[in-house]
């Protein structure tokens, strides 16, 4: 029964995977191919990114449709009518399949951990350039936006922790009123301690429309660092323990996590959902298949499944907007449908 859960399950995957990946590369490889020098390589390495991500979002997907397809076969066969003639009863005859994808879960998260959160990380990065070279050093964040007072200041890109923390392509809007008066540029700006030592600045009066190079302008003196590191701080791009320690520090910067810990936490509850799948859709496996049921059984087994998902991204938006604590926001899905499944089959079959 493992076994056949199994092949199932990845072979639902594999089809969901080359499908989704085809028409996804069909609507980005324009992009992709647009910057000059980008060829071949560039859409492999897309897919390469992209495959991870996927393979997270319908794994749990594609344990639902396997156990559908795997306990409807069986049925069909009599099989599970053997099973119960033989004196085993219905968590008995699921056990292998709850078991499996524990299983599955664990290597799940696993699998997240190790390449999903690289690899959104990575195609964030590279999408934030227009799929053009990704900087040599991998950013921290990207594209990130701080207010000083009433001016505002874009960076490119930021790397480092704490006092060794650096901006690349630095752009300040000094602002007097709500209009901008100057713009100043640089290619990169360091920590001082108390502000921000641009290199190479170009300075623009935009009243005087005349553009100047001083030698050195110091900016955001009291802006500090994690101002810029933890200003768009992704919980997908992340792992468990790296996403623990940011929450840590926006904590210690008086900053709101909520919406973090509500990803921090679904970070486990999401691969566990795979446990859920033989649960929810083990209805289509029993009942008698000659009975001409075994259809609806299936099209109620596949409801369930949805319906979860369904809620699980409901109560992961509400959580991060803050309507939901994170803890319920995470696990509340998983713990209702879990009620809900050993309800169906005991009132079906226990």
């Amino acid at each position: 029964m493992a076994k056949m859960f199994l092949t199932r399950t990845f072979a639902v995957l594999g089809g969901l995977v080359v499908i989704l990946m085809t028409l996804d590369l069909l609507g980005e490889s324009g992009k992709i191919l647009a910057p000059e020098g980008n060829g071949e390589a560039e859409l492999w390495f897309y897919v390469s990114l992209r495959v991870p991500q996927l393979i997270e979002r319908f794994l749990p997907f594609s344990a639902l449709l396997g156990t559908l397809i795997a306990l409807g076969s069986m049925n069909a066969n009599s099989e599970i009518i053997s099973m119960k003639a033989a004196g085993a009863s219905a968590h008995q005859i699921l056990a292998p399949l709850i078991l499996t994808s524990f299983i599955v879960g664990v290597g799940l998260f696993i699998f997240n951990e190790r390449a999903v959160a690289p690899a959104y990380g990575t195609l964030t990065a590279w999408e934030a350039v227009d799929y053009g070279p990704i900087p040599n050093e991998r950013a921290g964040a990207t594209n990130v936006w701080v207010r000083d007072g009433n001016d505002l200041i874009n960076a490119r890109s930021v790397s480092g922790r704490g006092d060794t923390t650096r901006l690349e392509g630095v752009t300040v809007y000094d602002r007097t009123g709500g209009v901008i008066e100057f713009l100043v540029s640089a290619e990169r700006a360091t920590y001082t301690g108390s502000g921000w030592q641009l290199d190479n600045p170009r300075q623009f009066d935009v009243s005087a429309v005349e553009q100047t190079s001083p030698e050195s302008i110091v900016i955001a003196e009291g802006v500090t660092p994690d101002q810029f590191t933890l200003a768009n701080v992704e919980a997908r791009s992340l792992n468990f323990f790296e996403l623990r320690q940011a929450i840590a520090d926006l904590e210690a910067a008086g900053r709101s996590t909520s919406s973090l810990e509500a990803g921090l936490w679904h970070k486990i509850s999401g691969p566990l959902s795979t446990l859920l799948m033989p649960l929810l859709g083990a209805v289509a496996g029993f009942g008698l298949a000659r009975s001409g049921q075994l259809f609806i059984r299936a099209i109620i087994g596949m409801a369930l499944g949805f319906t979860y998902f369904v809620a699980d991204n409901f109560a992961l938006a509400m959580g991060n907007i803050g309507a939901y604590p994170p803890l319920l926001a995470a696990w509340a899905p998983f713990v209702l449908f879990l009620l809900i499944g050993e309800a169906v089959l005991i009132r079906t079959e226990e």
